[in-house]
């Protein structure tokens, strides 16, 4: 039976190539060419929207007569509203949103699902429009989002 050779700590791939990924001119990394290419296209287009959002904000603040230092305030707000909750209400209504998606049911699909979890369609919409969740619900919900109780109440709480 031949031996098998131990990895070496350094190794010469002469197979794999990486391309250079710039920055105005600026070398920033090298990284796979398929890579590379979605990175970019994906900074180049979050600064078209980065822009659009600026005008968009800009032409509100000019309708309403404002003065155009509000603009970066608004920006801000908007920025804000579009992230990504990280606790509370906010976070599980994203998480049983994903779940819905994951699942691919319709609304009133996903509505029978929680029930059938003893999560009323009431239940579901207060958690959708923001109200506190209630001790008695983190069960069901564990079950619906197929995660422990425990890491619903880390959602929940977050990292105090």
């Amino acid at each position: 039976m031949p031996k098998v050779k131990p990895p070496l700590p350094w190794e010469c791939s002469t197979k794999s190539a990486y391309v250079p990924l710039s920055f105005e001119g600026e070398v920033v990394g090298f990284c796979r060419p398929d890579c590379a290419t979605e990175i970019a296209k994906s900074l180049n287009e979050a600064e078209v929207l980065q822009k659009a959002l600026q005008l968009a904000c800009y032409e509100l603040v000019a309708r309403s007569g404002g003065s155009s230092e509000s603009v970066g305030e608004l920006v801000k707000r908007y920025l804000a509203k579009a992230e990504r909750p990280l606790q509370g209400s906010a976070l599980i209504a994203v998480l049983l949103k994903e779940r819905q998606i994951d699942l691919d049911l319709t609304d009133d699909e996903f509505a029978k699902f929680c029930d059938s979890y003893r999560l009323s369609r009431a239940e579901l919409r207060e958690i959708y429009s923001g109200e506190e969740i209630e001790s008695h619900q983190l069960i069901p919900l564990s079950r619906i989002l197929g995660k422990t109780v425990d890491d619903i109440i880390e959602a929940w709480k977050g990292d105090d």
